[in-house]
């Protein structure tokens, strides 16, 4: 039976996300919203730690010296990288990382929809944005199901 560490962390606090402590590395790193698997593997080649060890067996050093990475991901990653290119306000490339993903999300949906763009217009209406059908996929409500007409005698 394996031995079990006695500092074993069941929660990891990084980024302002509680993650398990039971994952691997490489997996439990994409818990945080906006890091996926090739920023969460660029962020431990970076830190030379081995994916496959466990969230949990990570000393305290180890966590603080994550969560700075995760957080200044931007200063070290090619821009090809990172999950927001060109800002519309700044122009910038820039990596959200946590409840940041979110908020801007929200922003941009906002101003679409204040400027009336027709992206804007879908999501007031709650439709598909992307060009998705909607006659027949994706449907709520009372029109979903096909109606008959009644067969006259």
């Amino acid at each position: 039976m394996a031995e079990v560490n006695p500092d074993f962390k069941y929660i990891v606090r990084v980024a302002d996300t509680d993650l398990d402590g039971e994952r691997p590395l490489e997996w439990g790193l994409t818990s945080i919203r906006g890091v996926g698997q090739r920023v969460a593997n660029a962020i431990l080649h970076q830190m030379e730690l081995d994916g496959t060890q466990k969230m949990g067996d990570l000393t305290d050093e180890q966590i603080t010296i994550l969560n700075d990475k995760v957080v200044s991901f931007v200063e070290e990653a090619p821009g090809w990288l990172f999950n927001r290119q060109r800002d519309y306000d700044t122009g910038d490339d820039t990596h959200l990382v946590g409840v940041n993903v979110k908020l801007t999300l929200q922003d941009d949906i906002n101003r679409l929809r204040k400027i009336r763009a027709y992206r804007g217009i879908r999501h007031e209406t709650g439709q598909k944005v992307r060009g998705q059908r909607s006659k027949s996929n994706g449907r709520s409500g009372s029109a979903v199901g096909v109606s008959r007409k009644k067969v006259a005698k």
